[in-house]
């Protein structure tokens, strides 16, 4: 099974929250065939549950995060991984120095989107439809070509020690761009893209 890799620090916060969105993303899209997707943290508070701020916040989302249990990244989950998205480019070059192998496929989540958005889109109803390998290898080579885009604005903020409308915004940009993420790797959502229909 394809797997998808989300990380963070401590595993509690961001990654937690960017985990469920993603999932239930990818469940909602494509059924029994929605890759994996799983947490970790750099400095991972082993078995810790997801903050309160961020259950708050994904449950506002819809989605349930109250079982989560933190675990610490280790270089077993790396390798199991299709796809490592990372919150921050701090998270990405600790996972490219873990792994240097997984450089090609271990991106900021607001990287990958933007470089996934300066591709051809990927046709959910083509014959001959991307996989989410081929979708992130075409990622990755449009980057060793110098593709940039807004380098500035590659990090999640870190909502630790907030306020409960802290843990909210980055619940909201999380859904955000990981709704475009799902859009990027397997195409729009042919539903909320038809006229009439709302996206959410």
């Amino acid at each position: 099974m394809t797997c998808i890799l989300v990380v963070c620090t401590g595993n509690v916060c961001r990654s937690p929250i960017a985990e469920g969105l993603l999932r239930d993303t990818l469940r909602a899209r494509l059924g029994e065939e929605a890759p994996s997707v799983s947490s970790a943290g750099t400095a991972g508070w082993e078995g810790s549950a997801a903050m309160p701020g961020s259950v708050a916040a994904a449950a506002e989302r819809g989605v349930d995060i109250s079982g989560h249990a933190a675990r610490r990244l280790l270089p077993e989950h790396i390798g199991a991984a299709d796809l490592v998205i990372a919150m921050s480019d701090e998270h990405r070059t600790a996972v490219m120095r873990e792994v240097p192998e997984a450089s090609g496929r271990t991106f900021t989540l607001k990287e990958l989107v933007r470089l996934l958005e300066a591709l051809p889109a990927a046709d959910p109803l083509g014959d001959a439809q991307d996989t989410l390998s081929d979708r992130v290898r075409r990622a990755d080579m449009l980057r060793l070509e110098g593709f940039t885009g807004n380098p500035l604005d590659d990090d999640i903020v870190d909502p630790l020690g907030l306020p409960l409308e802290s843990y909210r915004a980055v619940a909201w940009e999380l859904g955000e761009w990981c709704g475009r993420l799902v859009d990027g790797l397997f195409g729009m959502d042919q539903a909320s893209s038809a006229p009439g229909v709302q996206g959410a």
